[in-house]
């Protein structure tokens, strides 16, 4: 039976206790090197092709200063700039783009497509001087169909499908509504002809189009609200690192 071998021998300097490693203050992400995400860069790309031709044929069916003029052309370009160079991170293998500017761009087509579906869909709307409705497959309906469906839905699909969680955060609400508010007031300092029938202070006052426009703001920051909610409750369709 062997004695026990004692932690201190006399004459030595006793056995130092193994230090305790700090928690790192950097997240793990800045860490682990994100992945070549080939598949993500080419659907990004497909959004940005669709996007980007829904606002090519509304300048060639207008002029450039008209069409520009529309929240639903704008958000379209904000689209398509911001699903590029997502695209080009996940084709190189770079960190994603910051939280806020993704999200600003899906808010802003999701307001766009809303907009148009619930108010403006069933009435004589055009982004030309047409006074009717444009026909089925006409291009201006297409138009109408990419910048207000086809983009909005492909930007929410490539949010849950293609988009880590949670990276959203409800201090960037308030922020992403200065754009709407930027562009309701280059919206009234245009002037007639107004482009939105619920925006028209000539045919319903200046009263009654600013509460439209306030309870759109409303409406706004309740949607960016519910993305929030949503991004810290939906499962992650992949790691967060990437």
């Amino acid at each position: 039976m062997t004695a026990q071998i004692p932690r201190e021998i006399p004459g030595l300097p006793p056995v130092p206790a193994s230090p305790l490693l700090p928690r790192s203050p950097a997240p793990a992400t800045a860490v682990l090197a994100p992945s070549h995400r080939p598949g993500a860069a080419v659907y990004r790309l497909l959004t940005v092709l669709i996007a980007a031709a829904g606002v090519a044929l509304a300048v060639l069916r207008s002029t450039p200063a008209h069409a520009l003029s529309y929240f639903g052309v704008q958000a379209s370009a904000i689209l398509a700039v911001t699903m590029l160079l997502s695209a080009s991170r996940a084709w190189r293998g770079h960190r994603a783009l910051p939280s806020w500017l993704t999200g600003a761009a899906l808010l802003y087509a999701l307001v766009s497509a809303l907009t148009y579906h619930l108010l403006l869909a069933r009435t004589p709307f055009s982004m030309t001087a047409l006074s009717t409705p444009p026909e089925r497959w006409h291009t201006q309906w297409i138009t109408l169909q990419l910048l207000h469906t086809v983009a909005p839905a492909a930007a929410l699909l490539d949010w849950l499908c293609l988009t880590p969680a949670p990276r959203l955060h409800l201090h960037q609400a308030t922020t992403w509504l200065l754009y709407p508010l930027a562009y309701l007031a280059f919206y009234l300092a245009r002037g007639a002809p107004y482009l939105y029938p619920f925006l028209d202070p000539a045919a319903h006052g200046y009263r009654v189009a600013l509460a439209n426009a306030l309870l759109l703001g409303l409406a706004t920051y309740a949607l960016a609200t519910l993305l929030v909610a949503l991004d810290h409750a939906r499962p992650t369709p992949i790691r967060r690192h990437l």
